[in-house]
């Protein structure tokens, strides 16, 4: 059992429940576009999936239909007695918390987790970031966000899209866009098309070298991205440094691959 459009529609009239764009929430309402999620997600009985921003169960239910045990992780109060109405006798274990604020360590365990998920657009790309950072539990993720910033965490050098997340991505996990999703599967509509990306963790990062160094150059050097890094990174790197490297100081942040960002790291640290 999936929930359609007008189930959907009902559930929400009956509880009261407006959907709130400070929280992000546009409800997927298309069972064909659930099942579809979870045949991408490759996940099945004694699979155990972690999902964010359930709403009212759609994406859960068809998970639930797949024999997954789900964590449901829902910020929203009143949401969390519709998800608990919807999803009762299934496999579903619902937490009522910020995923932003979340002690990760205690609600997983050491077991491999899947993430799958139509995730909350307000903070998809700090969320996703995090959880490469610093939950290696989840192994691999399947979400739906944005289209723009699927094209963000998918990018490569010299792509108008690329930037931060796109190398904490590189850094972490191979990743893909693996479908498109149109504005009318949801309630509400957005004015975006969304997409669905698979992130899969690595067993080690494919660069070695000071993550939080690496990340610091980075991030400030995408703070200006359309200046050289000659004056982007003016505090962190020294013409030694570059020479170093073999980093061109009048390159700018967008063009440098993860390999150039670690070759500037070893040179900063003095590990080159």
């Amino acid at each position: 059992m999936t929930l359609t459009r007008t189930e959907v529609r009902e559930l929400l009239d009956r509880h009261g429940i407006r959907p709130k764009r400070s929280l992000g929430q546009n409800f997927v309402v298309e069972p064909n576009t659930v099942r579809r999620i979870v045949e991408l997600a490759a996940v099945g009985p004694g699979d155990r999936v972690l999902e964010i921003g359930p709403g009212v169960g759609s994406l859960t239910l068809a998970l639930a239909e797949a024999g997954v045990a789900v964590t449901a992780v829902e910020i929203d109060d009143a949401l969390v007695g519709v998800l608990a109405e919807t999803t009762a006798g299934h496999d579903v274990v619902i937490v009522h918390a910020d995923a932003m604020a979340v002690d990760w360590s205690d609600l997983l365990d050491n077991d491999q987790w899947t993430l799958v998920a139509n995730l909350p657009y307000n903070v998809s790309v700090p969320l996703v970031c995090d959880l490469l950072d610093g939950v290696p539990a989840i192994r691999r993720m399947v979400v739906m966000v944005q289209k723009e910033v699927a094209e963000r965490l998918v990018a490569g050098p010299g792509d108008g899209a690329y930037g931060l997340p796109s190398v904490k991505v590189a850094y972490h996990a191979v990743g893909r866009m693996v479908g498109r999703v149109p504005p009318s599967v949801f309630l509400p509509r957005p004015r975006v098309d969304s997409a669905l990306v698979e992130l899969v963790r690595r067993e080690a990062p494919t660069v070695d070298a000071d993550s939080e160094v690496l990340f610091d150059l980075v991030r400030a050097g995408f703070r200006q991205r359309r200046k050289m890094l000659r004056r982007s990174l003016a505090s962190l790197v020294d013409e030694a440094a570059f020479a170093a490297s073999g980093v061109a100081p009048t390159a700018r942040a967008e063009e440098l691959g993860l390999d150039e960002w670690a070759a500037l790291t070893a040179a900063v640290t003095g590990e080159s």
